[in-house]
């Protein structure tokens, strides 16, 4: 149903934003990815999506918390595959400590990364998106986005942040074909996630299995992990026509998390 749309998704590499991706383009759309790692392994991803699903895609290292480089990645998304239809911001990054041990360099990456970014990435194809009367943004936020956990300063704030700029651009983009929302995922059993459970497990002795309950247990009724797969899904079906008078919500995808 996707098929001659083109999306960008930030930290698309691994994790959510590569399930995302890959949920895009198993539904036709050309993708462009964008994030760090092994360069093999993100050839290799991008050659798959292209074989499984007969789309086109591309790839940008660019560096998120730099708008010059945001604006390259929009602009070589524009060269390559064409004119931006889908826009996912979901790149982000983590940094935990009391509000008076949080290091400023810290505070500036997450609300640069986590945030800003997605005020860049959106300026950069809102324009073409109103002249084709039609355009679909969607920010990765977080149930921190809704509620807050201690040790989480800039994170909960950028994620705040991130859901009133989606309402804000909702807002502004009501009458030209464009829909603006944010996917609030809580546990998601991310690569980094999966180490966070390791090391739980070994500074706890116990098991992965008793590890990964005790992180679920303090925040979510639901004892079960949202997998990225999901979260791509629920990105499609944003990106539908059946969902065009959606738009300028919060989704949490959290297990009953911000139920309580």
């Amino acid at each position: 149903m996707l098929k001659g749309k083109v999306a960008v998704v930030t930290g698309s590499t691994s994790g959510i934003g590569r399930g995302i991706a890959t949920a895009l383009a198993t539904h036709g759309a050309d993708v462009m990815l964008n994030g760090f790692g092994d360069g093999a392994e993100i050839v290799r991803v991008a050659k798959d999506l292209e074989e499984r699903h007969s789309v086109r895609t591309g790839y940008s290292p660019a560096d998120v918390s730099r708008p010059a480089e945001i604006r390259q990645l929009i602009a070589d998304a524009q060269r390559l595959l064409g004119p931006v239809d889908i826009l996912v911001n979901n790149a982000g990054i983590q940094h935990v400590a009391p509000l008076e041990q949080f290091a400023e360099e810290h505070w500036n990456a997450i609300l640069a990364i986590n945030l800003s970014a997605a005020f860049h990435t959106t300026k950069a194809v809102l324009l073409e998106m109103k002249q084709r009367h039609w355009g679909r943004i969607i920010n990765i936020a977080s149930t921190h986005g809704l509620v807050a956990s201690a040790g989480k300063a800039a994170y909960v704030a950028a994620k705040h942040g991130l859901v009133g700029l989606t309402k804000v651009i909702a807002i502004e983009t009501a009458n030209d074909g464009i829909t603006c929302n944010a996917i609030c995922p809580g546990w998601v059993l991310t690569p980094l996630v999966q180490q966070q459970i390791a090391d739980r497990a070994q500074g706890g002795g116990m098991s992965i299995e008793a590890a990964q309950r005790e992180l679920l247990q303090e925040k979510q009724p639901m004892l079960q992990f949202t997998t990225p797969q999901q979260i791509g899904a629920l990105a499609v079906v944003l990106c539908d026509d059946a969902t065009a008078t959606v738009t300028g919500a919060a989704w949490p995808v959290d297990g009953g998390w911000t139920a309580q």
